[in-house]
């Protein structure tokens, strides 16, 4: 099943790579061998009669086995480097591969301690090499991606998303900036209200005529004694 039928929801591919085209012939140094010794084997294999002939086809048999296994090795080898796959999405590092016997795994990018890259001279020069993706596990949950494509990159990529995942759970919310605080705009005063300035009191010259006139009424006999004494009252009162 390819990687991209087994994301989970809001999960999207952010790179996608292969092995190199050197990992069949890297993973079947032994199937080599065996087809080399299967062939030094019809060399050496005596022909004859009784139990020199059955040494010899005892050979020819052991012979055509190790070509047999040999072959369809290479040819599971080249099988596991077509279909390997190796992937980065914005929550997991993921790798699907193998035939019978299929290696899958997915490793939070949250949960990853540290990528180790291995990359001999030969790799650097053809642009391939090991990854290990480490987790808190340590070495017994080391997850290692063999004879990937350019696997410099794909580990930067891996530390890249690895910190903007971090980042992305450790950011808060912004804070909202408190509501300004509106001054009540201040009370209309309402002008104090002058009591209307009484009127001048009448000045000694003007209170002592109205004396002496008020006086001269009284010897006239034109007004009472009572009269005079209430006149003058009030005439004293406003000076």
């Amino acid at each position: 099943m390819p990687i991209s039928d087994t994301l989970i929801s809001n999960e999207q591919i952010v790179v996608q790579t292969k092995k190199h085209w050197i990992a069949p012939l890297r993973d079947s140094v032994w199937a080599i061998i065996l087809i080399v010794v299967g062939l030094f084997l019809g060399v050496i294999s005596p022909n004859g009669d009784g139990i020199v002939g059955s040494i010899g086809d005892l050979l020819d048999l052991a012979r055509i086995v190790l070509v047999i296994v040999g072959v369809v090795w290479i040819a599971y080898n080249i099988v596991i480097w077509r279909t390997a796959e190796f992937a980065i999405t914005n929550l997991r590092v993921m790798r699907d591969e193998g035939l019978l016997s299929k290696r899958q795994s997915a490793t939070l990018l949250t949960g990853i301690t540290d990528v180790n890259s291995d990359v001999g001279f030969l790799g650097r020069s053809l642009g391939y090499g090991d990854l290990k993706i480490l987790t808190q596990s340590g070495e017994s949950g080391a997850d290692v991606f063999n004879t990937i494509l350019d696997p410099i990159g794909f580990r930067n990529i891996i530390m890249e998303r690895k910190l903007a995942a971090m980042s992305g759970h450790a950011t808060a919310p912004p804070i909202a900036a408190p509501p300004a605080v509106v001054e009540p705009a201040p009370a209309a005063q309402t002008p104090a209200v002058t009591p209307p300035a009484s009127p001048p009191g009448p000045t000694s010259a003007e209170s002592a005529d109205a004396l002496a006139r008020l006086a001269d009424l009284h010897d006239r006999g034109a007004i009472t004694d009572a009269e005079f004494e209430t006149k003058k009252a009030e005439i004293l009162a406003r000076m």
